[in-house]
């Protein structure tokens, strides 16, 4: 049988509480006993002091034994608590008021007397019960002398057999039931209250425990089940768990979503690639069977030659892409900060596009020309977003166009953008640029030259440069990418 975390709860404070109790219990009745002794023995002890002081046979020091035993047996009758024995120095029994055969033990230990005859305030003193083998009792002691000689010790038991006998049934009858029944229902209804206290705490627990089980059999999927509504300013640390477990299955709900449609993004990308991957490949297959099929004539030889390389070079470029943001999106790309003049990676970067700019018409400027600023930044990666953003700058301007990087300080930061006075963007396609799979409906160049991977690759490697990219664009006007980057003079000394 599988308990819940009330049923253990419960059962364990049941048991404790039984325990607690019946300590209680015996600690009580073991302080009523003490207690009573003491009141008892204190208030009787003058007892045997006085019997000695008006009894003749014991005031001159003649005993008579059987006149003594009747005595005691008088005293007996008049005051049957008590049990009266006369001791020698020596601790045995003289005389006593017992029956033959009452008597267990002739001999009683003389240094409990003695203690309470030296020392009478500190109570109580227990003496042996000449009754008992074992037992001990409370009593009166005092010593008779005949003279300054030392008789023995009239030797008086506070509690006698009979009356113990009659205490314990009286115990046995209905005081002690009607005691012990009250007692029964104060703990009874003690016990019910903590029961229900406990099951009012642990509510929450168990509703959470059963929200949890419905979560995990809808994995997860909070559009089939209806989340528990948590207090968010309750003090009770369930609640706040509650709330936690809700955020936390929002969080999961959401990133099963991204990764759904993660995934559905990549099968369509994939698709995409296979295609674009699948054109230039048909193509090359196609030229080079032309070209095995007509050995004969080398001017067509070399023609077909020009456009299998050609076709080559665009599947180069495409599976390299590929790779790239592969590599890119597997979060294994190391980056290394390093200070270095941005004017010069902004000329190299230019010269490798002057050649064909200038077949295009296209003119390649910086501001300012003199760019001798530091910047603190990935320089490989910081050429290659360069790169793809002249590149695409140079896809979407026609002839007689222009496209310039402009570098303004503000403050601690360079803002690097470049511009270019192309046909521009759409705003309904602002949106999907950085997209893996986008290629402007209004480029310029050769959409068969590229895979729409470079605006990707480039949005990839600002994160790695640990800035945003920014971009602005109107149809007839042109278009605006910028970012950030950090001047090195602040930052020259810190590393990454």
């Amino acid at each position: 049988m599988k308990l819940s975390l009330y049923h253990k709860l419960a059962m364990s404070l049941a048991g404790i509480f039984i325990l607690i109790a019946s300590l209680f219990i015996w600690w009580t009745q073991a302080l009523s006993q003490v207690s009573r002794a003491q009141a008892e023995q204190q208030l009787h002890m003058g007892l045997a002091e006085h019997l000695v002081g008006d009894n003749p046979l014991l005031q001159q020091g003649v005993y008579d034994y059987k006149a003594l035993e009747n005595l005691f047996h008088t005293l007996m009758v008049l005051g049957p608590s008590f049990e009266f024995y006369f001791v020698d120095p020596s601790g045995k029994l003289l005389t006593y008021s017992a029956k033959p055969g009452e008597v267990k033990r002739q001999t009683i230990n003389l240094v409990p007397l003695i203690k309470l005859i030296d020392q009478p305030e500190q109570l109580p003193v227990y003496g042996d019960d000449p009754r008992n083998e074992c037992g001990e009792k409370i009593f009166s002691v005092a010593p008779v002398y005949n003279g300054d000689t030392l008789q023995g010790y009239l030797y008086v038991i506070i509690g006698s057999k009979l009356y113990d006998s009659i205490i314990s049934n009286i115990k046995g009858n209905d005081q002690l039931i009607i005691g012990l029944s009250w007692l029964g229902l104060a703990l009874a209804f003690l016990l019910t209250a903590l029961l229900l206290l406990f099951k009012y705490l642990t509510r929450p627990v168990a509703a959470l425990t059963e929200h949890i089980q419905q979560l995990e059999h809808a994995q997860f999927d909070i559009s089939k089940i209806t989340l528990l509504n948590w207090n968010k300013a309750h003090s009770n640390e369930v609640h706040q768990l509650g709330e936690s477990v809700n955020n936390m299955v929002k969080t999961i709900d959401l990133q099963v979503k991204q990764l759904a449609e993660l995934d559905d993004q990549r099968r369509q990308l994939l698709a995409h690639l296979s295609h674009d991957l699948r054109t230039p490949l048909a193509s090359l297959q196609g030229y080079l069977e032309i070209i095995a099929l007509k050995k004969h004539d080398p001017d067509q030889q070399a023609l077909h030659l020009g456009v299998a390389l050609k076709n080559c070079d665009q599947l180069k470029s495409l599976i390299d892409q590929i790779f790239e943001l592969a590599h890119l999106e597997s979060g294994h790309a190391n980056v290394q900060f390093e200070v270095f003049n941005l004017g010069e990676l902004l000329y190299d970067v230019m010269a490798k596009f002057a050649i064909r700019a200038d077949k295009m018409g296209v003119s390649l400027t910086i501001s300012p020309t003199v760019c001798d600023i530091k910047a603190y930044s990935d320089i490989g990666k910081l050429e290659r977003v360069l790169t793809n953003l002249i590149e695409n700058a140079l896809r979407h301007t026609g002839e007689g166009g222009a496209i310039e990087i402009e570098v303004n300080q503000r403050g601690e930061h360079l803002t690097v953008t470049v511009k270019d006075t192309g046909v521009g963007i759409s705003a309904k396609e602002l949106p999907y640029i950085f997209e893996a799979r986008y290629r402007a409906s209004n480029s310029k160049g050769c959409k068969k030259s590229h895979a729409g991977l470079g605006l990707a690759i480039t949005e990839r490697l600002i994160k790695l440069l640990k800035t945003d990219i920014r971009v602005q664009s109107k149809i007839g006007v042109g278009t605006e990418f910028s970012f950030q980057l950090r001047e090195a003079e602040p930052y020259s000394e810190k590393a990454e």
